[in-house]
């Protein structure tokens, strides 16, 4: 493998591998990021102007990962995948973001997600066992639905769904607000809550939908950045599905959630954001380095003040890089290389102690291709305003990473809630009571207050053990 970084037989207008952490990549993972560039080259990164221009679902992108055989990268060997880890996984995101079309970069990412959740349970599942037998041959593209009308970025508490047993198997009811590839995927993974819900919102459940088992309205799409993602509203309306398309056993679904579907998307995601921040530093190089003033017989790459925007981004591009590799490593070191039979034991959850890190993770790659994206744009100037040298795609593409759930304003508090008040304090399904703010406001009311309150409390206390009855 050569050293240099080539773009069509001649070196790359951006940034060269010194700027690469290549020392973590197998010579395999390298030949397949070098196959991915060369791929981007000549197809994705022309797709990726017509699905950002047209909304364009960048199908025929994926078509090209399939025949590559990346649709199946994490899919074991032994059912015709790649076998891959969560290292390589975070390389491909981040190379099909940056050289070639982040749209594909982020439905690629929901894709592995839900390869990922249906891995966890497939060892006793033929219907799992055939997608993932076929994905690359069929080029089947899978996605998750988990996003819910009533609760916007708290996609883990789906308000709006349901499920319930049928002689046959399973009735399944699911809105949802984003679903990245809705109506384009040929299967899904969604989140519901269990056939036994009885009221609790962590007692949630997965299943396996088909394409043709989904409504959606892909005309009405049309987002900042991300174009071709299609991330509109679904419905599955009341939909019977077999008993063999549970995933996993009932109420598997907040296992689900911390073991396999966070960790993986908060880990593409970060590495797609990543590659967008690596894309637009790559086109301020070439741009700046090219564009002169003729007044003064500089280019816009002379000036101090370039070169400061350029380098911090860089800094900061690739500290946010070296989190989610390393985070990766981690994945790979507790999972003995992303090994799925581990999942053969249900209650094995290796991932799971990483969440916390991995909330990080995001919240540091969305912060940064924010920052990244004016900066370039800054260095740029007037000519990175017009669509035509790519910032401004890739500026708007950028500003998706802040506000795709979990926001980063839910994780900075999530993290700094359970560092001062312990992971208890996080309370994702509104389960616990705040005693300290209860109290503090019955203290507010005077004698005909509590009362009245308590009167209340035990009108609907004794309504409650009637219904029971």
């Amino acid at each position: 493998m050569s050293n240099k970084k080539t773009w069509g037989g001649e070196e790359f207008w951006g940034l060269g591998f010194e700027f690469d952490p290549q020392w973590i990549l197998t010579d395999e993972q390298k030949k397949l990021q070098a196959a991915l560039i060369e791929l981007c080259r000549t197809t994705l990164r022309a797709n990726a102007v017509e699905s950002d221009a047209r909304l364009v679902y960048p199908r025929k992108n994926l078509q090209e990962l399939a025949k590559l055989g990346l649709l199946g990268l994490l899919v074991p060997k032994e059912l015709g995948g790649m076998g891959q880890n969560h290292v390589c996984a975070a390389m491909v995101v981040e190379t099909l973001a940056r050289y070639g079309c982040a749209s594909t970069a982020m439905c690629y990412t929901m894709h592995l997600g839900a390869v990922a959740a249906g891995l966890l349970r497939h060892h006793d599942s033929p219907v799992l066992q055939d997608i993932f037998k076929r994905i690359d041959k069929d080029c089947l593209i899978g996605t998750l639905s988990y996003s819910d009308p009533e609760t916007g970025s708290h996609f883990w508490y789906p308000v709006s769904s349901g499920a319930e047993e049928t002689p046959n198997g399973w009735r399944v009811r699911k809105k949802a607000s984003w679903t990245t590839s809705g109506g384009f995927a040929d299967w899904y993974i969604v989140q519901t809550t269990s056939p036994n819900f009885g009221g609790n919102y962590a007692n949630l459940s997965c299943f396996l939908i088909l394409a043709d088992e989904v409504k959606s309205d892909p005309a009405n799409w049309n987002g900042l950045g991300l174009r071709g993602n299609q991330s509109g509203p679904i419905e599955i309306d009341n939909v019977e599905i077999p008993r063999n398309r549970l995933v996993g056993p009932v109420g598997d679904g907040a296992t689900s959630n911390d073991e396999c579907v966070d960790p993986f998307f908060l880990l593409c995601s970060s590495a797609c954001w990543n590659g967008i921040a690596l894309g637009m530093i790559d086109i301020a190089k070439s741009h700046t380095t090219r564009k002169t003033h003729v007044d003064v017989g500089m280019r816009v790459a002379d000036y101090p003040t370039i070169q400061d925007y350029v380098g911090e981004c860089i800094m900061d591009t690739n500290a946010a890089r070296a989190l989610d590799y390393q985070m990766g490593q981690a994945l790979d070191a507790a999972t003995n290389n992303c090994d799925w039979s581990l999942h053969e034991e249900p209650s094995a959850m290796p991932r799971a102690q990483y969440l916390h890190w991995m909330w990080q993770v995001k919240f540091i790659a969305a912060k940064n291709v924010a920052h990244v994206s004016d900066k370039m744009l800054h260095a740029c100037g007037g000519t990175g305003y017009k669509p035509a040298l790519g910032i401004e795609r890739y500026l708007r593409d950028a500003k998706a990473g802040w506000v795709m759930g979990p926001t980063n304003e839910v994780l900075r508090q999530f993290v700094g809630k359970m560092a001062l008040l312990g992971t208890q304090s996080l309370d994702y399904w509104n389960q616990s009571l705040n005693e300290r703010v209860l109290n503090n406001e019955l203290k507010k009311l005077d004698a005909d207050g509590k009362r009245q309150l308590a009167e209340k409390l035990l009108a609907e206390a004794n309504g409650k053990i009637a219904s029971v009855a």
